[in-house]
């Protein structure tokens, strides 16, 4: 699967590998933030976390305007330098006050300009690489390997910010509780039920230190609330590191891709050929990209509860503890030796002398042997915070993609691999899927309105968003990966950029809806979130395949 890439892909993965990481270590524990600090409620930070999402993904639009004009490279330097400075600002503690909120909004708007000048425009780069006759058939391979490497930095995230958090709260003579935020919110603000006054006590007695656990309640509930805060701040600051290895990557390595660093305008300068279309073909092909983006925007709607709804229910109605084997899935060192023995498996097959068979079937020995030694020695059971979750996602995405490649290389021998607008529709499909899952494990559950923000009192097990987060990211590979190398595939020369930012755009429309289950979560029984997002992914997926006549007419021009 690695061989025959251009060098230029694996410099350009790995930069975005960087910032890919420092970004999803925020994003784990960004929604959780909100509520700690602010005493937000689920309407509210659901807002700010769909709107910031929402800029994450339009900003691309103006980066690719802009690279259009200037080129890709100037606009991926700028980009890093830019989000270094949101991140910076965001990592300083604050007040909850207008202040704290002012610099938050501030490093966000930072965080969001200087992504959209780096992200589309470095996938463009490598959609340039590609444009080469030599490797054009690797195209769509090549963006599942870079994917593929967008995932393990966000893989290892989730981890990174608990471990960091957790540090922080240790220091202060503290541990993580999921309900102890909103219960300190309500002792602040005088709205603590007598019932949940003594969950609070209950729960202040769980601390390590004694002087914090014998604190007066509402001492304690400001104590707590300001150190959780503070170390929420200190993971964001990750970021800021994750991003001076990426551009160092970015700079070491720059001759191995500098060649794709021309846009259409520059490469008339120098006389380099151009794919010349006419106006009916770009019409053609702006349409048929059009049709994608409007059908996607449902499926990032739906994808993008990751950080938000599905988080909610992993710190509210899901039991806090994994036990028997679930309990590998929490631990990323685990995770991580068992997604690289995947490759290692694969190679067995790949290799072609008997020496490197042997070597890749030893190490993949050697991998499941630490993976399984690393078992044995975890707690049973094992303690969990909510955002552990959201390390299955990128752990499959990392671990299915040597699978997915090989199914649709198998495929694609035979003449019978789908394109790459069936494969989104049936991501679409797939993606409701999940969300069937989520309304099984939702029945009988109390509403969120019920619980006055603390936790259900029977509480589902892990598996039911473990395995969600395996059908949404089954629903991911076939529509993500594929929808960016249709839209470097597709789009005409002289509008790559655009093309590219427009394909974001439409991630930031669905991001933006991502805050609806968020407006209702306080209003409607709890499976009914899910189903509204079951319902969208079926109807988008059958618009996609009513227009893929269209699609396929308009392409083939």
């Amino acid at each position: 699967m690695f061989k025959g890439q251009p060098k230029g892909l694996f410099a350009l993965a790995l930069a975005n590998t960087g910032e890919r990481f420092g970004y999803y270590t925020m994003l784990a524990i960004f929604m959780l933030f909100l509520q700690a600090k602010f005493g937000w409620d689920q309407a509210l930070s659901s807002q700010v976390y769909s709107i910031f999402l929402a800029l994450v993904y339009f900003m691309p639009v103006v980066g690719g305007i802009l690279a259009d004009k200037i080129g890709y490279g100037k606009c991926v330097v700028t980009g890093i330098c830019v989000m270094f400075a949101g991140y910076l600002a965001l990592s300083i503690p604050t007040g909850a006050n207008t202040m704290g909120i002012v610099l938050m909004l501030g490093a966000l708007l930072l965080i969001s300009v200087g992504t959209g000048l780096f992200k589309g425009n470095l996938q463009v780069l490598v959609g340039n690489l590609y444009d080469d006759p030599k490797y054009s058939a690797k195209r769509d391979s090549a963006f599942s390997l870079f994917y593929m490497a967008i995932n393990i930095g966000a893989m290892f995230a989730p981890s990174a910010a608990t471990a960091i958090t957790n540090s922080f709260l240790g220091k202060a003579g503290l541990i993580y509780k999921a309900a102890i935020p909103a219960l300190a919110h309500q002792a602040m603000d005088g709205t603590i039920s007598a019932e949940n006054a003594l969950r609070l006590t209950d729960l202040q007695q769980m601390m390590p230190d004694a002087a914090v656990a014998n604190m007066d309640p509402m001492a304690f509930s400001s104590y707590y609330i300001e150190h959780l805060s503070s170390a929420y701040n200190m993971g964001f600051a990750v970021a800021c590191v994750s991003l001076i290895i990426s551009i160092l990557i970015y700079f070491f390595c720059r001759s191995w891709f500098k060649h794709a660093d021309v846009n259409a305008k520059q490469a008339a300068a120098t006389n380099a050929p151009v794919q010349e279309l006419t106006p009916k073909q770009t019409k053609d092909r702006i349409t048929a990209l059009i049709m994608v983006f409007a059908v996607v925007i449902f499926f990032w709607m739906a994808f993008h509860q990751n950080g938000q709804s599905l988080t909610w229910f992993a710190r509210d109605y899901t039991q806090p503890i994994a036990t028997g084997a679930t309990r590998a899935g929490f631990n990323i060192w685990i995770l991580a030796l068992v997604a690289v023995s995947i490759y290692t498996f694969f190679g067995i097959f790949q290799s072609e002398s008997r020496k490197g068979k042997l070597l890749c079937g030893f190490v993949t020995a050697c991998l499941w042997g630490g993976a399984y030694w690393l078992y044995l020695g975890l707690p049973d059971p094992l303690a969990i915070e909510p955002q552990l979750f959201q390390q299955f996602n990128p752990f499959y995405v990392v671990f299915l993609t040597p699978i997915s490649m090989a199914l649709f290389s198998a495929l694609a021998n035979k003449g019978k691999e789908p394109s790459a607008p069936v494969k989104i529709g049936l991501g679409m499909f797939v993606a409701a899927l999940g969300y069937l899952i989520m309304i099984f494990g939702s029945i009988g559950q109390p509403s969120p309105a019920a619980l006055q923000g603390t936790v259900a009192p029977d509480p589902v097990v892990p598996m039911y968003l473990i395995t969600t987060y395996l059908v949404l990211t089954f629903a991911e590979l076939l529509l993500s990966p594929m929808g960016i190398s249709f839209v470097t595939k597709v789009a005409p020369p002289k509008f790559k950029g655009l093309m590219m930012g427009l394909w974001f755009a439409s991630t930031a429309i669905g991001n933006y809806l991502s805050s609806i289950p968020g407006l209702l979560w306080m209003k409607v029984p709890l499976w009914a979130n899910w189903a509204i997002l079951m319902a969208l992914c079926v109807i988008a997926g059958a618009i996609m395949f009513s227009m893929m006549k269209k699609i396929n007419e308009a392409t083939a021009s």
